[in-house]
Order: structure tokens, then C-alpha cells, then sequence
């Protein structure tokens, strides 16, 4: 078995592993080794913002499922985990939010992540940003990380926005400002009209580095230890079996499904849980796997009296002209994210910071899954979610074999509070349906349709419709109770050499979409390893 060394072994080429290989690498004396188990970007439709749509399941996911969902009716939801470089970041909607203040503040303040606040990671958010249009005390310009306004929203994605404000939601011209609320245009994680993932935006620049290698096509199958020292990692490529040491640190970045898989597989978990498996146990950490935190998003879609939204290019001959379009002159249909509109706002008018978040979504059946219209007409989407959900589900073994999914369990609607405000949302996002901007273009709204009237009808729509919106965190929490993973430097409790750096770590899912998060939190990490603070 071949055996190499470098200093940092990072374990994971997604959105936190392609930021965390491009910081370390900055030292030209650190040896920096990036292993992910997918493939390459070279997908044309990675870079394309609305390829989105059709990046949600097929080669370029890991092809998992939940376990039944006992609140969903005990339905298997797909669950879209990425399998390349770049990771989520390469296939999602590239919607840039990173989540109200108040949600770090509580992890600072509540839930024992010292180091954490807005104030104190305010500044890694603004590192990381590049922001082509905002600037200021809220938005940085030089990051790696690209963000844009969508250069001609869809006539559909304007009608909603002001269907928001004719039903009293103010307009918002940026989410990430000083205030959440409202509703608006979503920017977006695109660059050149391209996609900028964390492999584009951070990874693709420093390649030429000698102190950095990347290797894709990596499945890592265990980290190894000396003692209780993180040692190096075991892997294979093509069919070859390899070790590699870590002088330094092992930085464990595969995502909140995949950190706590290799974690247990590597003898790190809940004991009992191992022994089951026969693996033997290295330390007991009890919270791995533990407090998976998802958005559960819940879809209306209504049919359009006439070709208004992006599913009017399903047909070849509109799909050739936007394809044209867009390799002549960067513009047309494919500079589209899809889900080019939002809102942030209240199923409880009493909350301090808003519960529900909206997508609107230029088309309908864009996604793996999601209720579409019928076939010939053109439709549009609004998906709304509870942005705290107070239910935790797992992420558990099904075998000690490297090959086998793990058994992954959201708990979706597991707290009544959950189900409550999803309702809420649900109802809301009918009403901006419903208002004079939308209401002329709608034909009528297919799902739910008018039998869904009462409270008992909307419950049972939410557990039959509802889905993840790909936001899966926390599985390896940050903090200092008997159930955190890491500490709030990401080092695994017990356990020396060992990060974790990615968004298992969060203690809490935060009010928004989660990559420029997830993107924060590799930008803290890369200083908290190199000893800056």
C-alpha cells in the first residue's frame, strides 16, 4: 500500500474543502493534500446558473434517500449530496444568503461557541465576498467567492416581487444588509455570468502551487490514529489502495452526511452504535451523527394562461436559441439561477427575526420530485420553509462497509412548532399567488389545489409535498456540552490532530441557505489552524 506525507490532509473537496486548501496552501512551507471522492466540474451544466435544475440528482450526487419519514408519511426523500469538487456549491441555486446575525449570536451566546458571534465572524464573510455590485460595511469586494445580481430577472420572478409588496411585504433590495426582512431579488454565487463555486472561485487559482495536490476519485475508507492522535488517512483510487500521513492536522470536510459517516467508520461515534457494527471504538463521542438539522421546504406550483416562465425552453428549438444566446453575448435564459426571487418573512408576527423563507422558482417541476403542471404549459413555483425547526433527526451506519449509504434520518415535522409554521408558510405563499401581479398571468394553482382549504388539509399537504431544501447541518456539533464534537477551534473532543471544519459543525441551522455559511466557517477555520485569530 502506498504510502505518502503531507502536512495538512484535508478529507473532503467540497464548499469548506476548497476554501480550507487554498488558505493553507498560502504558506508555500505547508504541504497541503485535498482528497474528494468525486470527479472533476467539467460538466458543462455545473457552470451554466441554470443548470442548477437538473444538477439535483444523477452522477454528480451520492443517489441518497431518508429513511421513512414517520411525519412525512412515511415517505423516502431524495436527499442531494454532492460528489464533486466543489461539492454543494457546484450544484446548488447558487442563492448567496448568510443567514440572520442573530442566529451566530446564538451560537456565541446560547450554545456554547465561543468566538462565533456576528461581530467576531463578520469578518470571514467579508473575506470570502466578492461582490460585483454591493460594498460597504456588509459586503466584501476581493473574495474568492463571486456574487452578482441576476443580470435580467424573469418577467415572472418581477410579478412575484411585487405581488410580495401588494400583499404587504416590503421590498428588500439585499438580504445580507443591515436588515433581513422583505422580499427581492435574490444576488447570486455567479461570476462572468458563470457559476462561481468554491472550486472556481478559490481552488482553481492557486492549482499551480507546488505545495498543493488535489486528487479526485478519492474515496477515503478510515482516518488512522497513533495513540490518540490523528495519523493520516486510508483510501483508494482506481482500484489502489493508499495511505497517506498528516504531519500536522487531518481536516475532516465531507459535508454534514459524510463527516459523520467516515467519523464512525474511523471508530469515532457513539459506542454502542460502533460495537454494533464490530468497529472498534477510538473515542466515544456521542453527538456524532447526532442533531441533523435540515430545512423542510414545501412547494406551491400554479399553472400559467400563456409561455411566461423558463419552461418555455423545455421545447428544443427556444432551448437552441438561449443556448445561441448565451455563447454569443453571456445573456438569455441560462444567466438564470431558477430561483431568482425570495422573501424572508413572519408566521409569527411577534418573532424578532423572520421564521419563513421563500424561493420562487421561474418554472415548475425543475427540480427531482417537485409537482409540475401538465405537459404543454408553462408554470412557476414558491417553496417556503420554517427557517429554525426545532426537530433533529441522525445520520447513522447501515454497515461498517465504506459502500453502503448511511441510514439518514431529518426527523421532517418532528416538533409540532415545525408543522405549525410550515402551515403558515404554506398559506402565505397561496396569498402571493393570489395577489393582482401574479393573479393575471395564473391560470390556476395546481398544487395544492382548491380542496385544500382547511388547517387538517394543509397539514396533510405539507407531510405529502415537503422535502429537504438541501440544507443538512450540525451532525457533528461545535461546543463545549457532553454532546459537541468539536470545540470552538473545530478540534474533535479527545482526539489529537483532528478537525472538523465544515457545516456539521454548526451547533444550529441558520435562518438562509447555508453555503456562505458553510464558506464562513472554512475561512475561520483556516485561521484558527494557522494560529491567527
Amino acid at each position: 500500500m502506498a504510502e505518502a506525507g503531507y502536512d495538512y490532509v484535508i478529507v473532503g473537496g467540497g464548499a469548506a474543502g476548497c476554501v480550507l486548501a487554498a488558505r493553507l496552501s498560502e504558506d508555500s512551507a505547508a504541504r497541503v493534500l485535498l482528497l474528494e471522492a468525486g470527479g472533476q466540474d467539467r460538466h458543462p451544466l455545473i457552470h451554466m446558473p441554470v443548470g442548477f435544475a437538473k444538477m439535483t440528482t444523477g452522477p454528480h450526487t451520492w443517489g441518497y434517500t431518508t429513511i421513512p419519514q414517520i411525519h412525512a408519511n412515511n415517505r423516502e426523500i431524495p436527499y442531494a449530496q454532492a460528489r464533486v469538487i466543489g461539492g454543494g456549491s457546484s450544484i446548488n441555486a447558487e442563492v448567496f444568503t448568510r443567514g440572520n446575525p442573530a442566529d451566530y449570536d446564538r451560537w456565541a451566546e446560547e450554545e456554547g461557541c465561543a468566538g462565533w458571534s456576528f461581530k467576531e465572524v463578520q469578518k470571514y464573510f467579508l473575506r470570502s465576498e466578492g461582490n460585483t455590485i454591493l460594498s460597504g460595511d456588509w459586503h466584501g469586494t476581493e473574495g474568492g467567492l463571486g456574487v452578482s445580481n441576476i443580470p435580467d430577472p424573469q418577467p415572472m420572478t418581477r410579478a412575484f416581487v411585487q405581488s410580495c409588496q401588494e400583499l404587504g411585504i416590503p421590498y428588500n433590495p439585499d438580504f445580507n444588509g443591515e436588515t433581513q426582512a422583505g422580499c427581492g431579488v435574490y444576488q447570486t454565487t455567479t461570476r462572468d455570468y458563470k457559476r462561481c463555486s468554491t472550486a472556481r472561485g478559490f481552488l482553481k487559482p492557486v492549482l499551480d502551487r507546488p505545495n498543493l495536490t488535489v486528487e479526485t476519485g478519492c474515496q477515503v475508507q478510515r482516518i488512522e490514529f497513533v495513540g490518540n492522535r490523528a495519523h493520516g488517512v486510508e483510501y483508494a483510487r482506481n482500484g489502489d489502495a493508499r495511505r497517506v500521513r498528516a504531519k500536522s492536522e487531518v481536516i475532516v470536510t465531507s459535508g454534514a452526511i459524510g463527516t459523520p459517516k467516515l467519523m464512525m467508520l474511523s471508530g469515532l461515534g457513539p459506542a454502542a452504535h460502533l460495537r454494533d457494527h464490530g468497529i472498534d471504538v477510538v473515542q466515544d463521542l456521542p453527538g456524532v451523527g447526532e442533531n441533523l438539522n435540515d430545512h423542510f421546504g414545501i412547494d406551491i406550483v400554479a399553472e400559467l394562461n400563456g409561455h411566461y416562465s423558463l419552461d418555455k425552453y423545455n421545447k428544443w428549438h427556444w432551448a437552441a436559441l438561449a443556448g445561441i444566446e448565451y455563447l454569443a453575448f453571456k445573456s438569455g435564459p441560462i444567466t438564470s439561477n431558477v430561483v431568482e426571487g425570495g422573501a424572508f418573512w413572519f408566521a409569527d408576527q411577534a418573532a424578532q427575526v423572520p421564521d419563513l423563507q421563500f424561493h420562487f422558482l421561474a418554472g415548475a417541476g425543475a427540480e427531482a420530485g417537485v409537482p409540475s403542471v401538465p405537459k404543454g404549459s408553462s408554470g412557476i413555483t414558491l417553496n417556503s420553509y420554517t427557517v429554525r425547526p426545532k426537530a433533529r433527526g441522525t445520520v447513522r451506519l447501515r454497515s461498517a462497509n465504506i459502500e453502503d449509504a448511511p441510514l439518514i434520518d431529518p426527523n421532517f415535522l418532528g416538533h409540532p412548532d415545525d408543522l405549525k409554521t410550515s402551515i403558515e408558510g404554506v398559506k402565505i405563499s397561496r396569498e402571493i399567488f393570489s395577489q393582482p401581479s401574479l393573479q393575471k398571468h395564473i391560470k390556476a394553482i395546481r398544487f395544492p389545489d382548491e380542496s385544500v382549504k382547511s388547517d387538517a388539509d394543509f397539514e396533510a399537504y405539507a407531510r405529502q409535498y415537503g422535502r429537504t431544501s438541501y440544507h443538512p447541518t450540525c451532525t457533528c456539533k461545535m461546543g463545549t456540552d457532553e454532546m459537541a464534537v468539536v470545540d470552538p477551534d473545530c478540534r474533535v473532543r479527545g482526539i489529537d490532530g483532528l478537525r472538523i471544519c465544515d457545516s456539521s459543525i454548526m451547533p444550529s441551522l441558520i435562518g438562509s441557505n447555508t453555503n456562505a455559511p458553510t464558506v464562513m466557517i472554512a475561512e475561520k477555520a483556516s485561521d484558527l489552524i494557522r494560529g491567527n485569530r
